[in-house]
């Protein structure tokens, strides 16, 4: 049987897949020498075990942690009960990765009414020791008996108020133990069970209770937005308790070795006199700079410096530490790689490689490529904000970014609001982790208390999510939902906008304007570009979207969709002309003025181009989606058009199809009404000539859609080349241009090797190809793919992550290709282009490149060199 329960010195030989990350850490700290209180951790493997076998504590697990409680007791010359050297500790989870407060943590454990008295003579402080139990009595309720925390706080606040206390601090020890006292009623009136005096009992509960914490609904949505596996479970430390709430010389505190929110390399944290740790992360009170304890204990916090940087050097990263101090003497609780933003990502990254201590194939892996979202979203524009209305401008700058929205006071509403289609600001007094489903759901948070290393901070930034933490001149009223602010008032529903990177909150809608690209970033992308094996090109059709898909780095267009291009209002008439056309003249007529259109706007994207590769897709989707939907539309249609509606009606029905995404689509359209091929071609060559004619020496690759028979492609190839031959002598000049084909029905795989020796590419449709292999719409999954995930029918989402048997018919059909041509041409243009997990399963088989949407251009870059660095390893 594997053993369960290491001490901390033990753990050094364990990995964090076993400790869990604050196990491990722990046990790499004390390894180091550096002041750590002792303990032991309890493994991941006990924590799944428990899940799985009936949330029941195994009788060699609990003699395992009996052991290890006697063993501790010796080292620590202390125990549970003693009158002498009283044991108090704490309990926290700690998984492999970091999930900041979703998960729960049990402080002063091991105080009982007995043990209270002992607390109070040995440290000759009543007020400390009575503290101390009213906080294990509310942690240990709520985490372990459910007893909701409101029923304590309510009641703790209605006192405060009632005796004129403005802090906590302020209650004595008589009003602590007053409060102590109603705590020990709720417990038989809200859990029906005394709380329990035995501390040996406290601990097992606890650790059960830390245990099911794994399962609770926030740490489920965490793990499943941060992509963290649900089946590896928590670590339990057990750790000696220090004080920070025991007088005006003690404190505890969060810092980083590095600005979280802007990479700068500068120690950055928040600590609180007389508090214990709880009190900094919840935001209850606003927390002083690290940089002033320098001014109240000069050799402590030189101490901690001198740490901070043994840490950083250690670990190779930024890093999130937690600190006790008890009358004087400095304890850390904690250590961990630190949340940041993804500027602060990216400088850091940077930063380190320049000072020597990592790679830049290492800063390339310490980057999320999600988290690139952030640094190319907008941020307000200057001249909005000379006329917007300030409305605080006290609040802290936690997570950088700009946002506007309507303000909700819950997490349920600004889910349900945001569900609704709305934008909406979340604002409370401070967030806890229960608010995780409406954070996500808000464009923006917003709190009244607490500082940058809040929950609400801390979780916003991991999510990139714009965040002010601190607005203390707000005034939030829950019953009237109202928020009171210097110069006026809000209700719920009014637009704010928040302004991450200062802190400001403004009246109304405010205009943004995208962000520039820092000197780090750009170096980063140079490294990432440098790295991979596998190129990234864009999907696109817009000057703006190609424009903004060259600047982040692509190297060539992956798909244009042509069908985007016939949507303009004289375009739509013309297409619609063809469409209800009941001969190939009247086609033809119809065409001829598409036609015009069509080489202007490949002009313009060829132009934009330059040399670099373009694949255009012929005309693809179903003709009904080009006529109009209702009985109003049906009549102004018809009346454009110059025909009855009883005509266009039944065009209508004529065109209607059963299942539109197998129907008479893709390149069947083009088989039916070749002279929309020959159009589609001649505005593509007659577009080529006319750049080469200017020196522009474009690279088209055009591209079949849909098929599903050698001979589907090699119709329209004939087609194409055809009219292509045609111009291109007409005109004396050579371009370039080669015919390939997407991939995107299951049958197209399985003959890859016949169609490769006619084809000259292929680019894989991932969307249809997921469709067709699964038999699912990707127009109506979102009504049931999330219920699959949930019960886990599915792992992922297949639209958003590839699936294993779609990953098999794309494997089959590389192979197939390649044992015709080893340099034969492969690509992806569905959305799995831009996904990480995919491209990393692309890179591994060997595909050229993948296309996505130019704002995921940087992202799938980055994805793909992290691909190959693994790959290296």
């Amino acid at each position: 049987m594997s053993k369960l329960v290491y001490s901390f010195d033990e753990g050094k030989t364990q990995s964090k897949e076993i400790l869990g990350g604050k196990g491990y850490n722990l046990a790499e700290m004390k390894s180091l020498g550096l002041p750590v209180p002792d303990g032991f951790t309890i493994t991941t493997t006990a924590c799944m075990n428990y899940l799985n076998e009936g949330e029941v504590v195994t009788p060699s697990l609990k003699e395992e942690i009996e052991n290890a409680v006697k063993d501790f007791e010796e080292r620590a010359k202390k125990a549970f009960n003693s009158e002498d050297s009283l044991l108090l500790v704490s309990v926290r989870s700690g998984a492999k990765f970091s999930m900041p407060g979703m998960m729960d943590t049990i402080l002063n454990l091991g105080l009982n009414d007995k043990n209270v008295e002992t607390l109070a003579e040995k440290t000759g402080d009543r007020r400390f020791a009575y503290d101390c139990y009213r906080r294990l009595l509310q942690m240990f309720g709520e985490v372990v008996y459910k007893i909701p925390m409101v029923a304590f706080n309510s009641y703790f606040d209605r006192y405060k108020e009632k005796h004129n206390y403005e802090l906590d601090t302020d209650i004595p020890a008589e009003g602590l133990e007053h409060i102590v006292n109603y705590f020990k009623e709720l417990y038989l009136s809200e859990a029906g069970k005394p709380f329990p005096q035995e501390p040996e009992v406290q601990l097992i509960e606890s650790v059960e209770a830390v245990f099911k914490s794994w399962n609770n609904d926030r740490a489920r949505v965490y793990r499943e937005l941060n992509d963290i596996p649900h089946d590896i479970g928590t670590g339990v430390t057990v750790q000696e308790m220090v004080f920070g709430n025991s007088g005006e010389h003690s404190g505890t505190g969060v810092a980083f070795t590095r600005n979280p929110a802007t990479g700068e390399n500068k120690l950055y944290g928040e600590y609180l006199i007389n508090a214990q740790g709880e009190d900094v992360v919840a935001g209850i009170r606003t927390p002083k700079e690290i940089s002033t304890l320098k001014e109240k204990a000069k050799d402590l916090y030189d101490e901690f410096v001198d740490i901070t940087k043994k840490l950083e050097a250690h670990y190779k990263d930024m890093q999130d530490i937690e600190f006790t101090i008890e009358d004087g003497k400095l304890f850390i609780l904690q250590t961990r790689n630190g949340k940041r933003t993804a500027k602060a990502a990216v400088e850091i990254a940077t930063d380190l490689v320049e000072e020597g201590l990592i790679k830049k194939e290492e800063a390339i892996m310490m980057i999320e490529p999600k988290s690139l979202d952030q640094l190319l979203h907008p941020s307000f524009n200057e001249k909005s904000l000379e006329s917007a209305e300030l409305i605080t401008k006290a609040g802290l700058p936690a997570s950088p970014g700009a946002a506007s929205g309507k303000i909700v006071f819950s997490a349920e509403e600004a889910k349900h609001s945001a569900e609704n289609g709305e934008k909406v600001i979340l604002v409370r007094p401070e967030t806890s982790p229960e608010d995780i489903e409406g954070m996500i759901a808000a464009e923006a948070i917003v709190t009244t208390h607490g500082g940058m290393t809040s929950h609400a901070a801390v979780v916003a930034r991991g999510m990139g999510k714009c965040c002010v933490t601190g607005a203390s001149d707000l005034k939030i009223d829950g019953e009237t939902r109202t928020v009171t602010y210097p110069g006026g008032e809000i209700k719920e529903g009014q637009v704010i906008s928040v302004d991450g990177a200062t802190g400001k909150l403004y009246l109304g809608e405010v205009e943004t304007t995208a962000n520039e690209q820092s000197e780090a970033f750009t170096r980063l992308m140079n490294w990432a570009e440098e790295i991979s094996d596998m190129a990234v090109r864009m999907n696109a059709e817009t000057n703006d979207e190609i424009t903004a898909g060259f600047d982040f780095g692509a190297v060539g267009i992956g798909l244009v969709r042509t069908e985007h291009m016939f949507f303009g209002e004289e375009r739509l008439v013309q297409m619609r002309k063809f469409i209800i056309a009941e001969t190939k003249e009247e086609r033809v007529e119809a065409l001829n003025k598409i036609l015009a259109y069509q080489k202007e706007d490949f002009e313009k994207i060829f132009r934009q181009a330059d040399d670099r590769p373009v694949i255009v897709r012929l005309l693809d989707p179903p003709l009904h989606e080009f006529l109009p939907q209702t009985e109003k539309e049906t009549k102004e249609v018809a009346e454009t058009l110059d025909i009855t509606p009883e005509f266009l009606n039944r065009r209508i029905r004529e065109l209607s199809e059963v299942n539109p995404m197998l129907g008479h689509r893709g390149c069947r359209l083009s088989i039916t009404y070749p002279e929309l091929t020959t159009m589609q071609t001649e505005a593509m060559i007659e577009a080529l000539i006319k750049v080469k004619d200017d020196g522009i020496e474009s690279n088209l690759e055009i591209m079949v859609p849909l098929i599903s028979t050698f001979e589907e492609f090699k119709t329209l190839k004939d087609v194409i080349e055809t009219r292509a031959k045609e111009l291109i002598e007409a005109s004396g000049q050579t371009v370039n241009y080669s015919i390939g084909t997407m991939i995107e029905i299951p049958r197209a795989c399985f003959i890859a090797d016949k169609i490769a020796k006619e084809c000259d590419f292929f680019s894989f449709g991932t969307n249809d190809l997921t469709q067709l292999t699964f038999g699912f719409s990707r127009d109506d999954v979102g009504k049931f793919i999330g219920e699959y995930e949930e019960k886990g029918i599915l792992e992922n989402d297949p639209f958003q992550t590839i699936d294993e048997a779609v990953g098999e018919l794309v494997k089959m059909t590389v192979e197939k290709a390649r044992s015709v041509d080893p340099d034969y041409k492969l690509g992806v243009c569905g959305e799995l282009g831009g996904d990480p997990r995919s491209i990393e399963f692309f890179n591994e088989i060997g595909m050229s490149y993948v296309s996505c949407s130019p704002f995921r251009v940087p992202g799938a870059i980055l994805a793909s060199a992290q691909s190959k660095v693994k790959q290296d390893v």
